[in-house]
Formats: C-alpha cells, sequence, structure tokens
C-alpha cells in the first residue's frame, strides 16, 4: 500500500475568473450526445452545462440590468440561465406591462409592432422577454425558460385548451432562437395535472422539435419519476432541494445526497441526459424557511455540483437566494430571510467556484464519463462520501471532507498512472507523480479532515 498525498508543485495554477474562454457566441441549438447521457452542440462538440437561476429576471430587471448580469454570468463561465417565463398569472414587468389578458395563459397581451429595438419607446410583457433571449443569444448563453410556474397550475387556473394555445403562442414566438431550451412544470409534482404537463411538452416539441425540454419538478423529486418514457422529453432534471438530512421528511429520505438521484436517472433506460436542477441555493436557509437556521455556503454548493457530476449528470445548475429572487436595494429583506442585494451576490464565493468544475471537466473528455462505485474500497456515507467517475484515459474522485481513502487501481485503465490534486475552491493542480498501478492504495489530501477542504484526486493513463 502506497501513500500519496498532495505536494506544493503546482502545475496548472489559474487566475482570477474574469472570462469564459470555452462559449462561443456563434451559438446553436443543443442536442443529446450520441451515448444519451450528454450534451453536445450541432457540431457534435460536447456542451458542459453550467446553469444560474436568475427566475424572476423577466419581472423585475430592466433592460440595463439584463445587459449587465449576462455580462457578469458570461463572464463567470455561466452558459445556462433557467428563468420563469410566467411566475404568476398575474405577471407584471418593471414596466409597469402585464404578460396576460385577465390572467389567461390562453391570452397573452401583445402589442402589434412592438420589437425588441433598445429605442423602442412602446413595447409589452413580451417584447422584454424577447429582448432578454435575444440578449443571450447574442452573447453565446442559452435560456432554459419555465412556460408557466408549477403553482398557476396546481390552483387549476390553467387548463388543457388553455395550456395548448398558450404553449403554441411561446413555440411560435421563439421559433427563431437558437438557444432556447424549455423547462416544463417549475417545483410541481409531475403526478397531479399530469394532462396539462403532457399538453405542454407535446405541443412545444410538435412546434419546437429542434428545442431540448425537461421538466423541472418538486423539490427531491426527479422529471424520471413521471415523464420519462415520454417522447418530449430530452432531458431528466432533478430538484434535490434546500434541505439537511435531519429535515427530509420525503419518501426516499435522500437528504443532501443528489448524487443518488442522478445514479438512479444515469440508468435508467432509454438513457437520456439528467443534472441537478436545482440544489441548496448558497446563502439560504438550511430546511429554506426557517430563517434561523444556518445558511448553505459555498462548500454546500461546491459538493452538490461535484457529487452529481461524478455520478453521471451532463451538468449543473448553481443558485443564490438573493439572484434567483432578484432582491433590489428597495427590499430590505426578501424571501427566506435573504438582505443581499443581487448584484452583489453575483460575486459570492460559491458563484465564482462553479467555472472551475466546468473547466475542469472540459479539460479531459467528460462525455465519455460513467460513474463506478466499485473504484473506492469505502465510499463513506453522507459528507464523507466519495463518488468516482471514469472516462477515456482519465478516473476522478472526489473528496468533500479531507479524509484519506483507498482507490483500488486494478479498475482503473492503463498500467502507468499519473496522479494530481484538484483544488475546487481556486482551480489549482498540483502534481503527485506517476507510478504503476499496483492493488489498492491510499490517497490522502493536504489540510486534514474538515467539511470543505474539498478536494479532487485525478488519475490520467500514460497510455
Amino acid at each position: 500500500m502506497l501513500l500519496l498525498t498532495a505536494c506544493s508543485t503546482d502545475i496548472n495554477k489559474k487566475e482570477e475568473v474574469t472570462a469564459d474562454k470555452t462559449v462561443d457566441t456563434k451559438i446553436s441549438p443543443l442536442k443529446i450526445a450520441e451515448n444519451h447521457h450528454y450534451f453536445t452542440t450541432n457540431d457534435d462538440k460536447p456542451f458542459f452545462w453550467l446553469g444560474d437561476t436568475a427566475w424572476l429576471m423577466f419581472s423585475k430587471l430592466t433592460r440595463e440590468e439584463i445587459v449587465a448580469y449576462f455580462d457578469k454570468r458570461k463572464a463567470q463561465g455561466f452558459n445556462v440561465i433557467q428563468v420563469m417565463t410566467l411566475h404568476t398569472l398575474s405577471a407584471v414587468n418593471i414596466y409597469g406591462d402585464s404578460a396576460l389578458v385577465n390572467q389567461n395563459v390562453a391570452k397573452p397581451m401583445t402589442t402589434p409592432g412592438a420589437t425588441f429595438s433598445e429605442e423602442e419607446e412602446a413595447y409589452d410583457f413580451w417584447d422584454h422577454v424577447d429582448f432578454a433571449v435575444k440578449t443571450a443569444e447574442e452573447k453565446g448563453m442559452y435560456m432554459a425558460m419555465v412556460p408557466v410556474w408549477g403553482n398557476n397550475v396546481k390552483s387549476g387556473k390553467v387548463s388543457v385548451e388553455q395550456a395548448a394555445s398558450y404553449a403554441k403562442f411561446l413555440a411560435n414566438r421563439y421559433k427563431s432562437f437558437k438557444n432556447v431550451i424549455w423547462l416544463n412544470g417549475g417545483d410541481t409534482f409531475g403526478n397531479e395535472f399530469t394532462d396539462v404537463w403532457n399538453t405542454i411538452g407535446i405541443t412545444l416539441k410538435k412546434e419546437n422539435p429542434d428545442k431540448l425540454i425537461t421538466f423541472h419538478p418538486r423539490g427531491r423529486m426527479q422529471s424520471s419519476d413521471w415523464f420519462h418514457n415520454e417522447d418530449w422529453l430530452d432531458f431528466n432534471m432533478i430538484q434535490s432541494g434546500h434541505r439537511r438530512y435531519d429535515q427530509d421528511d420525503s419518501e426516499r429520505s435522500y437528504g443532501e445526497d443528489n448524487w443518488k438521484y442522478i445514479l438512479t436517472d444515469f440508468y435508467k433506460e432509454p438513457f437520456k441526459p439528467t443534472l441537478d436542477g436545482e440544489p441548496s441555493y448558497e446563502g439560504i436557509p438550511q430546511g429554506l424557511h426557517d430563517t434561523l437556521q444556518p445558511f448553505w455556503k459555498a462548500k454546500d454548493v461546491r459538493r452538490y455540483g461535484y457529487w452529481s457530476v461524478f455520478a453521471g449528470a451532463a451538468g449543473y445548475t448553481y443558485g443564490h437566494s438573493a439572484v434567483m429572487q432578484m432582491q433590489s436595494k428597495d427590499e430590505k429583506t426578501g424571501a427566506y430571510g435573504n438582505k443581499l442585494y443581487w448584484k452583489d451576490a453575483l460575486t459570492e464565493e460559491g458563484a465564482n467556484q462553479m467555472y472551475y468544475l466546468k473547466e475542469l471537466m472540459l479539460d479531459y473528455p467528460f462525455e465519455s464519463g460513467e460513474p463506478d462505485t466499485t473504484l473506492v474500497v469505502d465510499q463513506g456515507i453522507k459528507h464523507a462520501y466519495i463518488p468516482a467517475i471514469k472516462g477515456k484515459g482519465y478516473t476522478m474522485f472526489y473528496d468533500y471532507s479531507g479524509r484519506p481513502f483507498q482507490v483500488n487501481l486494478d479498475k482503473v485503465l492503463g498500467t502507468e498512472i499519473e496522479a494530481s490534486w484538484f483544488n475546487p475552491r481556486n482551480g489549482e493542480k498540483t502534481a503527485i507523480g506517476s507510478f504503476k498501478k499496483n492493488g489498492i492504495q491510499k490517497f490522502t489530501p493536504e489540510g486534514g479532515k474538515e467539511e470543505g477542504n474539498d478536494w479532487v484526486l485525478i488519475l490520467t493513463s500514460k497510455s
């Protein structure tokens, strides 16, 4: 047994996150990779989904603020923005324009002749949405849009007929945009009002066959629970939610183990990509509603990200409490006890560190990755859990708590291996050395056992 620890030789120190070099502004609709586990662009380049939740953008931001938001998130490496098209049926944007006539989704309130030109003085709600979608497209970013948030359907305010009319309106209006992804649902159960959700999905897919569609489910649920075999559902999405282990009263009781949802989806046939579309937000109370509880921090959103991606997710969606609700300076205290202005929250620690996850995966053929639960001798439970993923020429392990762990090298590809540590907190890579694989070997991260002293062990085959 060979003891391998981190050393101080820096072989790949990354600069402060200021620009995203991986986004091509010549954007094209995304498609499903040949192995049906990941995304690619139209020219078959691997696409790693790095999302942000800007749920209330269309309702609360001015055009100038929308541009500023996109500029910042693009510089940080984000490439998918998740947003509610209609949060409520009484939705009004910051300019006072209503989305619907008499709160009827079948009757969008549009102004004939309005455009999304910056010089346009008379524009409506949908013109404002157009502006945001077009701006994102010009910046090489995708918009994952929820047609209507789930509670509006759950309250019985959207019939099947209205849903069909509204979905057709959306599909026709955004047919020419190449950066639109549809998130059906919206924090809701798919086994309730299933006819409405299927109607929206079927209509969008019929009218927009080139655009990907998924379903954003209720917390601690996954879209595959209800719609995995539906033709309109191109990929799965989970919402692992905002609760701790001891707060989870769901039937599964996965608690914070979002990787369990991903593993379930990864092996479910027919194969479809999956990702965590809403884990715990940075800066939101643990458990969500009790503001006296501790708030989730950067280390927590890193854990959710690496846990899910190393379980086979096609990407990851980050979120911050202030940003998802776009809290303004006038709102001294927002939902869930938030007191931070949304612009200030854009540079929170966890948001900056998401870039490193994306760049790490793009440095390797991550689209060939497959989770392997047999590589670690003692994977551990809860926060001590260590997932492993292997692909063409590489194997990676994520250690959230800095604990020593043993690897079964007989299951690692190649006869001669190069090892290095990757620091998720700053993106630095540190060499360990080269060695021939031989049975079980122990790896010990530097810094000692402590939650948030997280490391990625990278093993690459020299052959």
